[in-house]
């Protein structure tokens, strides 16, 4: 009788044990359904997509099983790399919004990278008048979330480079006008990786790496100092960059409004 109670306690434990597991298994397959539902149904279009923070976010959102398109005046990336072919390219340029209504044909999701440097008068065009364009043909394309690459608050040094800081808060404000908690700007600091020029690979993280180490470990409360302070806004990866912006792009929980560098870190690599 002894030796019959402890076979039927052990044929309880072994079923209780299938059906977890029984159960365990099919809520991963539920959630893995999920997870490729919810990435056919999200088609990402990468503005600058051919560009250094740009080629990580086509390749980060390739990774994620994403649909991929991109427009620059360039149009095809220039890269070897075999995630090039998997990418839709259209070529166009935001100061002739026309030529970006092709493109967004499909598109749920809009991540800009767009921006540069030159005269004052030319980097609000670039930073500014150009995103512009993007977010309002978005909009009335019905894009259901837009994500800027923005850049982290340098304090004195904005002043140098005054038309590139005019621009990118215009974009941010109109981003936040038209898409309100569907829009969500990216505030980097010194964005390090691989940055690849022609045939040449700069490896920006031999600096950028251990500045990001040393200045993550003070308080954010330090970049508030001023004139020095925002000199210690810690670099972060562009992978991290990327990750951060494809979860912005295709999650609706994600935080809308300002991410600064600190929220970006989170997501680090």
């Amino acid at each position: 009788m002894f030796r019959s109670l402890i076979w039927k306690r052990s044929q309880a434990a072994s079923s209780t044990v299938t059906m977890s597991s029984f159960s365990q298994r099919g809520n991963e397959r539920l959630l893995s359904e999920a997870a490729g539902s919810h990435s056919r149904d999200n088609k990402i279009l990468v503005l600058g997509g051919n560009g250094y923070v740009g080629s990580h976010i086509c390749k980060e959102a390739l990774r994620q099983g994403f649909s991929v398109s991109s427009l620059s005046r360039s149009g095809r990336s220039s890269l070897h790399d075999s995630w090039v072919d998997d990418v839709t390219w259209h070529q166009g340029d935001l100061l002739s919004p026309d030529s970006l209504k092709p493109a967004l044909e499909g598109i749920t999701s809009v991540i800009s990278c767009v921006g540069g440097f030159g005269s004052n008068s030319q980097m609000v065009r670039i930073n500014g008048t150009a995103n512009i364009n993007a977010v309002n043909a978005a909009a009335e394309q019905g894009v259901k979330r837009f994500v800027y690459i923005s850049a982290a608050d340098f304090g004195v040094i904005n002043k140098l480079i005054l038309g590139y800081f005019e621009g990118k808060r215009a974009t941010e404000a109109e981003i936040l006008d038209k898409f309100g908690n569907r829009g969500t700007v990216l505030r980097p600091g010194f964005i390090h990786g691989t940055r690849q020029v022609g045939s040449i690979k700069l490896p920006l993280s031999l600096i950028g790496a251990p500045l990001e180490m040393v200045l993550k470990l003070f308080p954010k409360e330090v970049t508030k100092i001023p004139l020095i302070g925002p000199l210690l806004i810690p670099p972060v990866n562009v992978k991290s960059v990327a990750g951060t912006a494809v979860k912005a792009a295709v999650d609706p929980e994600f935080a809308s409004g300002v991410i600064d560098v600190y929220r970006i870190l989170q997501h680090d690599h």
